[in-house]
């Protein structure tokens, strides 16, 4: 059997331009011949990372960071010259608004599980009721179906109760997927609470076994290293760096593509909408999950995939100076439970989290709005946005001026659903390919994962599995 020759990639975001790189690598250290191109409708490169840089300000229109501990990002970004440029988050109090009062977030909450008793029963979070019904989880048995998919609200519901989910769990974890989270399919968002509850039983005692003992030493006063990592010159310094270790002639931008289809000799066909045609022995496809669908109408995608449209969401990001933001609660930034009357749904102290993103004697905010059963205010206007931010934030945090400058970011359908099942049908679909079209791997956000060290692992994963490593 022959050596591919040329793989096809649709999408010029994270996923794709990741793959471009492995394919490369690969021809690299085998000395084959394989070649590549990367197709991307838009006249820009990155997708949903977007880096505004201006007057000392590095401001992210998009993601602003990924999880240190999914290190295959980090090496990506070793590999294409930028490790000493990463640095990690200052790390801070963060808080939940409930009631219109910021509580802190109580010490030894672990993705809002707690581990440490006194901070959990001390409190005002959580009426007395609550915080028993929580308690319950040191003696409930675990599920005897531990491998069936449910949502993550009805597991952690059943496990501490409805009091902690929607005043903690809620707010922390439908930030991440900007979703519903009773909706939200358990397997392949948090699988690791179901290890948890499998190996444990009980969430509270397998989260306090499981985390880091600290030392009784001074060095246990030095500052917690931050869970998040970034760039100094921003996210989009990395799509930069990572499209030039590629040939810029190997990357078509503008142009989108229309069908692919699969020809006689095994090799695949790629139209595109000005009437243009490449072809190529593979195709790797990044693209969001309803264009694939109306680029391969001819096989069939699992009934119920995706049926729930990805939701959008916005950010405001904001500089005031420092004088005009006098708020003395020491943190990083709070989250907002879905009872709350406001139209944020969180606010980072990105001068605080993010401090070499901000020039001294100035402060950034960065809030954002839109929840996924209530989506309307993304589409309003950035001067309609703007006030209704600026009103949340003198409620919550007495700012009383307006922002010296602000950019209001809009990602319209960019976050995918994972909804019960989800894996199950990423299973089904990715079958049907290997059956009809054996040549082409799916990968990205759709199937693997959000974050962008998922994006870029599902990309890597795609390119061993076409070369069968």
């Amino acid at each position: 059997m022959s050596e591919r020759k040329h793989v096809i990639i649709l999408g010029g975001g994270i996923t794709g331009l990741a793959a471009a790189f492995y394919v490369q690598k690969y021809a690299k250290e085998t000395g084959k011949s394989i070649t590549f191109s990367v197709i991307e409708a838009s006249n820009r490169l990155g997708g949903k990372i977007d880096t505004i840089k201006e007057d000392g300000f590095v401001l992210e229109r998009g993601p602003d960071s990924y999880l240190a501990r999914k290190t295959v990002m980090t090496e990506l970004v070793k590999d294409v010259g930028l490790g000493d440029d990463l640095v990690s988050n200052e790390t801070g109090q963060a808080y939940i608004l409930h009631n219109m009062k910021l509580h802190p977030i109580p010490e030894g909450a672990v993705m809002g599980i707690p581990t440490k008793v006194m901070p959990f029963a001390t409190t005002p979070l959580f009426s007395v009721a609550g915080k028993a019904r929580a308690g319950l989880d040191l003696v409930l048995p675990k599920r005897k179906d531990s491998q069936q998919d449910i949502s993550v609200g009805h597991f952690f519901r059943r496990r501490l109760g409805d009091e902690v989910v929607d005043r903690l769990i809620e707010p922390l974890l439908s930030g991440i997927y900007a979703g519903r989270i009773d909706r939200l399919s358990l397997q392949s968002t948090f699988p690791q609470f179901v290890e948890t509850e499998k190996k444990y039983r009980s969430l509270i005692l397998g989260m306090k076994k499981t985390q880091p003992k600290q030392e009784k030493t001074p060095i246990a006063k030095k500052k917690k290293k931050g869970a998040f990592l970034t760039l100094k010159g921003g996210l989009s310094s990395f799509i930069e760096a990572l499209s030039k270790a590629v040939p810029e002639e190997n990357i078509k931008t503008g142009v989108s593509v229309k069908a692919v289809e699969l020809l006689e000799d095994g090799a695949y066909s790629v139209m595109m909408e000005d009437g243009s045609v490449m072809t190529g022995d593979n195709v790797i496809v990044t693209t969001p999950y309803p264009i694939t669908k109306k680029l391969f109408s001819k096989t069939v995608f699992p009934a119920g995939f995706h049926d729930t449209k990805p939701t959008s969401v916005a950010t405001v990001a904001m500089s005031f100076n420092e004088e005009d933001v006098n708020f003395s609660l020491d943190g990083t930034g709070f989250v907002i439970a879905k009872s709350e009357k406001t139209s944020i749904t969180a606010c980072t102290w990105t001068s605080r989290k993010w401090p070499h993103t901000t020039p001294k004697g100035k402060v950034v905010l960065r809030c954002y709005v839109g929840r996924a059963e209530d989506q309307d205010i993304v589409h309003q206007s950035d001067e309609v946005i703007l006030e209704k931010v600026l009103d949340d934030l003198k409620k919550i945090m007495g700012v009383d001026s307006h922002p010296e400058f602000y950019h209001v970011s809009r990602m319209i359908d960019s976050m995918p659903q994972y909804e019960v099942g989800h894996k199950e049908h990423v299973k089904k679909l990715r079958t049907a390919f290997q059956n009809e079209l054996p040549g082409v791997r799916l990968a990205g956000a759709p199937y693997d994962g959000v974050g962008l060290p998922d994006c870029v692992n599902s990309a890597k994963e795609a390119v061993d599995s076409l070369f069968n490593r």
